[in-house]
């Protein structure tokens, strides 16, 4: 074989090297932005789970306190109640032995 022509297969072998290599670089530079682009979408995907997840806890914290306070309402109203029947079951007594006192009061003046 003549040396210009090995000359022109090594040339001819080189820019097919060179565009190998090009076309390995252009491969690997979509491979590296489709990987940004999920791993974009993946973070966008957990922050709105997350933003999902915390108002769901948010709305089961609130039913549960607007549980616990409505429990704590009642067990209040029934306590205010349960006094004013004691009070009121007490009340007859209270009055007689204001009245016995009083009695006794006027009778040790005169």
């Amino acid at each position: 074989m003549p040396r210009p022509e090995v000359l022109e297969r090594i040339k001819a072998a080189e820019e097919e090297a060179e565009e190998i290599v090009a076309e390995a670089e252009r491969d690997r530079d979509d491979r590296i932005a489709e990987a940004r682009e999920r791993a974009d979408e993946i973070r966008a995907e957990a922050e709105e789970e997350a933003e999902e997840m915390a108002e769901r806890r948010l709305e089961e914290a609130e039913s549960e306190i607007e549980a616990e306070a409505t429990e704590l309402r009642e067990e209040g109203q029934a306590a205010r109640e349960e006094l004013i029947a004691q009070a009121e079951a007490q009340m007859d007594e209270a009055v007689e032995y204001a009245i016995t006192q009083f009695e006794e009061a006027v009778h040790a003046q005169t």
